[in-house]
Formats: structure tokens, C-alpha cells, sequence
């Protein structure tokens, strides 16, 4: 029989073996990579000692092709949880040394352990992904394994924040846990998404492709949105992790605190007169305006690198932490397209489901014109971002800061769809379309007198004030008292509450 001590040295090394994973070997090769290990990438996101470890010991039961012959303290991924910033969160973190990283069924009943506490006890819960994928020896039980945890995913979605890392690779069904999360963060370089690799493609298509070209961190930031963060490193990654849980709440229920700032609320916004040219076919960065508004400069923008035509992020205005919809008139004119009204829409519907009041700055003049646009289904997909707008609950405050021309000004969170508050600069022109473009068609047989009939449309339209006479706009601002405004806007709309439809659910037009 072991003594009380002896025991205590099993416990130590067994936990002693269980980190070193799949052995000292595979470690070196995944520091050769410019990759953390499943450990060290916790202990470096969470606050100093601050985890907890779940189900360090458990190992697989699988028999087939040798399996029994091999096995790791704690099956390949490391659960538990820690805090980020003082705010509980659960974590899981696959490890690339144990198979690969590849998930059987003990490993995923690891994961889903997990998930069901952090759903169990409302905190948001981080999936750190390096994982070649399903494990093959253990056949149609790691599909089932990937199945738990999507059906986890879809229960915690809308309930606590999810958050997913690819640190390597993610390939196959292991793709789709990520996709339904909130926000995912992807590390130049060293991780990859793809349904199927490149040798596949090659096989089925001939296409020959790279693993960068075709799920590299670019691809997935920049062309395909499925990312909405691209980093330098792991370090980087880690650190814009610890960033977004500065504005994000550990759960859909709980009161949201404050954000630290010294930034007056009552600072003047003088640099603003001067950003919106004379010209309104000239070009502005719509972040020059979010950037004078907001607390401390501090705007984290999502999905930066992928449909450019729109902003969104988060900031804070006097501590009181918001989402920012923009559209960005420096790029295709601030035009709605598909991928841009889908990359709004789904943010919109993240600030809606965690009580994050919505800033919208508006400078639209419509949807993209083009077969491309209209092949690819843009009356389905803008009607996206109207379906979000109009479902949300949160404060919404909308700024027309220049155009907001047809349907367009209708879908960016007019008043029409129940925005609470709706201001505009004095350069603001609602109105169904441009001028020239107005002529050409009110005007059509007068040739002789378009450039007359253009400046008494310009003078009559382009400008706020038919929209204000009708109640459409509750106050017209000179843009140097804009984040004085916008922060008494919120402070008025702290306890908003309205009641929803009595239904199971809507249905969103996917």
C-alpha cells in the first residue's frame, strides 16, 4: 500500500506527464513552427494563475488499429477555466503534439464538458483550434464527438460570447464549430481553414492550390469573411483576444460595467467640421469620424480586411460600450453589396443578442448596381441587414453624416425601421437618389435645363431638412458637438425595453 506521500508523488508525476502532452519532441517541432503548445497558449491568454484544469487524466477507450498501445494524459486537449481581465471564461485548447491534434470521442466529451458548464453558468467560453481534424481509428465516434459540440454551439449562441482561435489547422467537419461562433482569429502564416485540403481538391477538380491561398488566414480575412480578425503572431493573437473582451459581456443577462476613460464626454469634436468635403463625390474615411468620437481613440474594428465598404466594431463613448456601423465612403463609395450587408448584419445581431447598444453612421448613396450583385442574390442578402436592424432591441442611434439615398437610407437604421434616435449633420441629403440621377428621370424630356434643374433638385433635396420637417429626424448637429450628443443619447437610453413578438423565432432570410 502507497503512503500518503508516495501518493502525492503519483499525483505529481502523473500531472507532470500529462503536460508534457505528446513529449518533449513534438513540443521542440511545434516551437520550430512559431507555435505555442496547448498550455503555454492558455496560460498566456488568461490572467496569471488564474486556471483551473478539467479532466486532466482522461484517455481514450479506442482499440482499433493499435490505439490501445498509445495514449496521453488528457487525450489531446486541455480544458478548464480562468479569467480574462478579472472575467470568468472557460477554455479549451487542442493539442497539435498528442495524433495531431485529432479529436475522438474522449477528447470531445472534454470539450463538451466544458461548453455545457460555461452555458450552465453564463460565461463565455474560448476554443483555442490546432487539429488536423477527425481521429480516423475511431471512425463514425469522432463524427459524433464534432456533432455534440456543434449542437453545444448552437445552444450557447446568443447566451454567451464564443470565441474561437485557429492556431494551426482546421480542416474538414472540425470547421464548422468555429464558423458558429462569434468571432473568430486567425494567425498569419500558421493556420488554415478548409472543408477539404488541397491534395483533395486535386484529385476531384485538378485545381492545384496552396494551403495558404486556400484557407489561409488572407483568404478567410479578406475574400471569404469567414474570419474576422488576421494577427501577426501567436502573441499578437492572444493580446486582441484580451482586447475584445474589453467591451464584450460574459453573458446575455448580466448589466454591463463601465469602461475605464479619462476622455471628457463634453470634448468638443472641432476636427470634424473640416472631414466631410464640399464635394459630395468626394471621398472622406468614415474613421476619422469614429475615431474623434469615441473614448481615447480606441476602436476595434471587425472584419477589417473584408467588405471594406462597411465599419463595424467596438468602442466606448464615455465608458459606455457600443457597437459602430459605418459605411465607409472611401471605398466603393460606401455602397451596400452583399458581403458588406451580411458583415453588418451579423454584427448587428451579435450587439442585439449581448444588450450592446448600436451607433450606425450613415453616408450610403445605395445598393451596388450590377448583374453581379444581383446573380449573387443582393435583395436577399441586404434584406439581411434590414431584418437585423429592425429585430434589434438595443438603443440604436443613427447619424447621417451625408448620403442616405433610397433604399438604402431605409435599411441603415432609419427611423422608419425604429431607430430611437436619429440626428444629422447639416451636410446630410436624404432623398431617393442623387441629383443627376433624379433629373435624368423627373427631367428626361428638358435636356436644355438639366444643369438649372439639377442645383434647384440639389437645393430643394439634398439636405436634411424635408426629413426633419416630417419627424424623420429627431435633431440636425454641427458634427463638433457629435460625441457630447451621442453620449446623452445613451446615458437617456440606459433602461430601454420593448416588448417582442410573441413567435418561436423569425425567419431571417439566409
Amino acid at each position: 500500500m502507497l503512503s500518503n506521500e508516495q501518493k502525492r508523488e503519483q499525483l505529481a508525476t502523473l500531472s507532470k506527464q500529462a503536460e508534457m502532452g505528446g513529449g518533449i519532441e513534438r513540443i521542440n517541432k511545434q516551437h520550430e513552427q512559431g507555435k505555442y503548445t496547448a498550455r503555454e497558449r492558455i496560460n498566456k491568454l488568461l490572467d496569471p494563475e488564474s486556471f483551473i484544469e478539467f479532466d486532466k487524466f482522461v484517455v481514450h477507450r479506442c482499440e482499433s488499429f493499435g490505439m490501445e498501445k498509445t495514449k496521453y494524459l488528457g487525450d489531446g486537449v486541455v480544458t478548464g477555466i480562468g479569467k480574462i481581465n478579472g472575467q470568468q471564461v472557460a477554455i479549451f485548447s487542442q493539442d497539435f503534439t498528442c495524433w495531431g491534434g485529432a479529436l475522438g470521442m474522449a477528447y470531445a466529451k472534454k470539450i463538451c464538458k466544458v461548453m455545457d458548464f460555461a452555458l450552465e453558468n453564463k460565461i463565455p467560453v474560448i476554443g483555442i483550434n490546432d487539429s488536423g481534424g477527425a481521429r480516423i481509428q475511431e471512425g463514425v465516434e469522432s463524427l459524433a464527438g464534432y456533432a455534440e459540440i456543434f449542437y453545444r454551439n448552437v445552444q450557447a449562441s446568443g447566451v454567451i460570447p464564443q470565441i474561437s482561435l485557429i492556431m494551426g489547422p482546421c480542416a474538414g467537419g472540425a470547421v464548422y464549430s468555429p464558423a458558429m461562433t462569434d468571432f473568430i482569429f486567425m494567425v498569419d502564416k500558421t493556420s488554415y481553414m478548409f472543408v477539404t485540403g488541397p491534395d483533395v481538391i486535386k484529385t476531384v477538380t485538378h485545381e492545384e492550390v496552396t494551403k495558404d491561398a486556400l484557407g489561409g488566414a488572407h483568404t478567410h480575412n479578406e475574400k471569404s469573411g469567414v474570419a474576422h480578425f488576421i494577427t501577426d503572431d501567436e502573441d499578437d493573437c492572444l493580446e486582441r483576444v484580451r482586447e475584445l473582451f474589453a467591451f464584450i459581456p460574459a453573458c446575455n443577462k448580466v448589466k454591463h460595467t463601465l469602461k475605464l476613460t479619462t476622455d471628457s464626454v463634453t470634448r468638443q469634436n472641432n476636427k470634424l467640421k473640416n472631414v466631410i468635403p464640399d464635394s459630395n463625390k468626394k471621398p472622406y474615411d468614415m474613421h476619422e469620424i469614429i475615431m474623434e468620437v469615441v473614448d481615447d481613440q480606441h476602436f476595434l474594428e471587425i472584419h477589417r480586411g473584408f467588405a471594406k465598404n462597411i465599419l463595424t466594431g467596438f468602442a466606448s463613448i464615455g465608458g459606455i460600450k457600443v457597437g459602430i456601423v459605418g459605411n465607409q465612403p472611401a471605398f466603393l463609395a460606401g455602397c451596400l453589396d452583399i458581403d458588406s450587408s451580411i458583415k453588418a448584419a451579423r454584427f448587428v445581431r451579435f450587439c442585439d443578442a449581448f444588450n450592446i447598444p448600436i451607433i450606425t453612421l450613415v453616408d450610403v448613396p445605395g445598393f451596388l448596381p450590377g448583374t453581379v450583385q444581383e446573380y449573387g442574390g443582393i435583395i436577399r442578402h441586404g434584406a439581411k441587414l434590414l431584418y437585423a436592424y429592425s429585430e434589434a432591441t438595443v438603443p440604436l442611434i443613427t447619424l447621417i453624416t451625408r448620403k442616405a439615398y433610397g433604399g438604402a437610407y431605409d435599411v441603415m437604421a432609419s427611423k422608419h425601421i425604429r431607430a430611437d434616435i436619429n440626428l444629422a449633420y447639416p451636410t446630410a441629403e436624404i432623398a431617393v437618389m442623387g441629383a443627376e440621377g433624379a433629373v435624368n428621370i423627373i427631367f428626361r424630356n428638358d435636356a436644355d435645363n438639366k444643369a438649372k434643374n439639377i442645383e434647384s433638385y440639389e437645393n430643394n433635396f439634398a439636405n436634411p431638412y424635408r426629413a426633419a420637417e416630417l419627424g424623420y429626424l429627431d435633431e440636425i448637429i454641427n458634427p463638433e458637438i457629435t460625441r457630447q450628443r451621442l453620449y446623452q443619447y445613451l446615458k437617456a437610453l440606459e433602461n430601454k425595453k420593448i416588448p417582442t413578438p410573441d413567435r418561436k423565432h423569425g425567419n431571417i432570410p439566409l
